[in-house]
């Protein structure tokens, strides 16, 4: 397996974008930026473009950290992104700034407050008056870090007038900061930063419903977890966290690092964390967890088990011993009902979260697994790893039923394009199309189409001596038997798995990439270093093509966009 390990970029192109007090002058801007960023792509050697049977994707524009930060610890940890979108914001019991109900204020009026607030600080903050965005502006933070994070000291924030309450954002890692960046600006730069000084970010996860305000979750390198308020750090203009949530304090509870989060579907008050210890914990928000939170010791470390914390009062709630190695990534079937994990072992497990009980699992066909993700109606798991394939699971029977070919490195994100529609699709089961996509270590954006019609499935069983044979349909009348529950199966032989060719293959970037996310109007590819491109469809290319249209009609169409990936 080749390995891809290109050096650290440090070069950065940085556009320098002032106040627009006109529509004419938006306009010149995104022109502007896009012609930068096709420009910087063509100087790489990678197209602005890529083909597929629906039409052409064309690069719009990018995301990327500030110009000059170096993240001096990047090593530890790469990059991932997580798409947020607030909804229009709730009504508030406390104090709300009287600015931020004025959204339709002025270019310059939101200048000079933003003026204002940043005299004397290195925290300022500065306007670009980008219409039709989130309606926030632009935070230029100050070279100073910050020491330490607080748990809450919302009574000394200084609350950014920019900020309108809603709109859809990209967030990600880089080193020891979490960069939150404007989904609808063309502007590269983030509008936020988030430092943390004792320990580097590793995962985090977005929940659009929560009730309580806390949607976000961040896991550290330490073990340590927060849950903040997404809304709330946008409306603030430091650079430590506000309002914070603390579990797992200083690795309280599991001083190994956090390897993925996530929220449990159908459940605003619940979550999970997965360590590279192998454990699993799940927690409640809002319980203090300062009540014992000792578990009883792992009797055997190769064997599943749950145990449940001994009060009621204590946080986590309980902890469920998955492998032995480290747990790479979990993801929730979209009702909340099963729980996949993929670790270093190799093995994809499927649990019932509900029940507590291990379902089925298998092995790869070599080495970890890095990545999983749920088909929308549940019915398929894809994992991705070591083994350079997309291996595609069935619930239905149990077992691998496809085995995706291209990758030439590790495959590292994989994601199932919900917003796509075959168009020989006639809406039936039996003709059911899926797309999905995977990045990998070797740069690659590749696009699949699933077509259990036209999967070739060989038959489990064959005479002796002979070849199996194959047929064409679905799978499962084929199988002897359903795989008994539990049963962790080992890796199936090449032969008697079928193979899928991706129907595009595309160099997207120089550096190996860590996750991709699919939206009604793009494909979001990132890289580990913290670059993020978004790459518009054929549908929405006529709209992305004039700047005036766009600028007219991105606040729309950013309560359209939305996740397809389950972390």
């Amino acid at each position: 397996m080749k390995m891809i390990n290109n050096g650290y970029n440090s070069s950065f192109n940085s556009n320098s974008v002032g106040l627009m007090s006109n529509a004419a002058a938006t306009t010149a801007s995104l022109s502007s930026s896009a012609s930068t960023t096709n420009a910087n792509s063509q100087s790489q050697g990678l197209k602005t473009y890529f083909k597929t049977p629906e039409g052409r994707y064309k690069l719009y524009y990018e995301k990327t950290h500030p110009p000059g930060f170096l993240p001096f610890s990047h090593g530890k940890s790469f990059s991932q992104v997580t798409l947020a979108q607030l909804k229009d914001k709730p009504a508030q019991a406390g104090p709300t700034p009287s600015s931020n109900s004025s959204t339709s204020a002025s270019s310059g009026v939101r200048y000079a407050a933003a003026k204002f607030l940043g005299v004397g600080g290195g925290n300022g903050v500065r306007a670009i008056g980008f219409a039709g965005n989130n309606g926030t502006g632009k935070a230029v933070n100050g070279a100073s870090r910050s020491g330490s994070l607080v748990g809450s000291n919302g009574s000394h924030s200084i609350l950014n007038p920019n900020y309108d309450g809603k709109g859809t954002y990209l967030i990600f890692n880089v080193g020891d900061t979490i960069f939150i960046g404007d989904l609808n600006s063309p502007d590269k730069d983030p509008i936020k930063s988030l430092h943390f000084s004792n320990s580097n970010p590793i995962c985090h996860a977005f929940d659009p419903e929560a009730k309580d305000g806390h949607d976000l979750l961040i896991g550290l390198n330490s073990g340590d977890v927060y849950s903040v308020s997404l809304r709330q750090q946008l409306q603030d203009v430091g650079k430590k966290l506000v309002g914070a949530q603390h579990y797992n304090k200083e690795g309280s509870v599991n001083n190994s690092r956090c390897t993925s989060v996530a929220w449990i579907p159908e459940s605003d008050a619940a979550f999970v964390v997965a360590h590279a210890d192998g454990n699993l914990y799940v927690y409640e928000k809002g319980k203090d967890g300062t009540v014992d939170t000792s578990f009883p010791v792992i009797k055997d470390q190769t064997q599943f088990s749950v145990a449940h914390a001994r009060s009621s009062k204590s946080n986590p709630i309980a902890r469920w011993h998955i492998c032995q190695g480290p747990i790479n990534n979990v993801a929730f079937s979209c009702d909340g009902i099963y729980l996949a994990t993929v670790g270093r072992d190799g093995y994809l497990r499927v649990f019932d979260y509900l029940k507590e009980q291990l379902i089925c699992g298998g092995k790869s066909y070599y080495g970890a697994l890095l990545c999983c993700t749920w088909s929308g109606d549940g019915k398929y798991i894809l994992t991705g790893g070591e083994d350079d394939l997309v291996t595609v699971w069935s619930m239905e029977d149990r077992k691998v039923v496809a085995w995706g070919e291209g990758h030439n490195s590790w495959v590292s994100g994989v994601a199932f394009d919900s917003y796509w529609s075959s168009p020989t699709s006639d809406d039936t089961e039996e003709n059911v199309v899926y797309r999905f996509g995977s990045v990998g270590q070797d740069t690659q954006l590749l696009l699949w189409d699933l077509s259990m019609d036209e999967i070739v499935v060989p038959l489990r069983r064959c005479p002796p001596g002979g070849s199996p044979t194959f047929s064409t349909g679905s799978q499962s009348a084929h199988w002897d038997s359903i795989t008994p529950l539990g049963t962790l199966q080992p890796a199936p032989s090449m032969r008697d798995v079928p193979k899928l060719s991706p129907v595009v293959a595309h160099r997207v970037h120089t550096e190996p990439l860590s996750g991709l996310i699919f939206t009604q109007e793009s494909i979001l590819t990132a890289c580990r270093e913290g670059h993020v491109k978004i790459w518009m469809r054929p549908s929405s290319e006529t709209q992305s093509s004039n700047p005036e249209s766009l600028v007219g009609s991105s606040t729309l169409a950013s309560t359209r966009v939305g996740s397809s990936t389950l972390k």
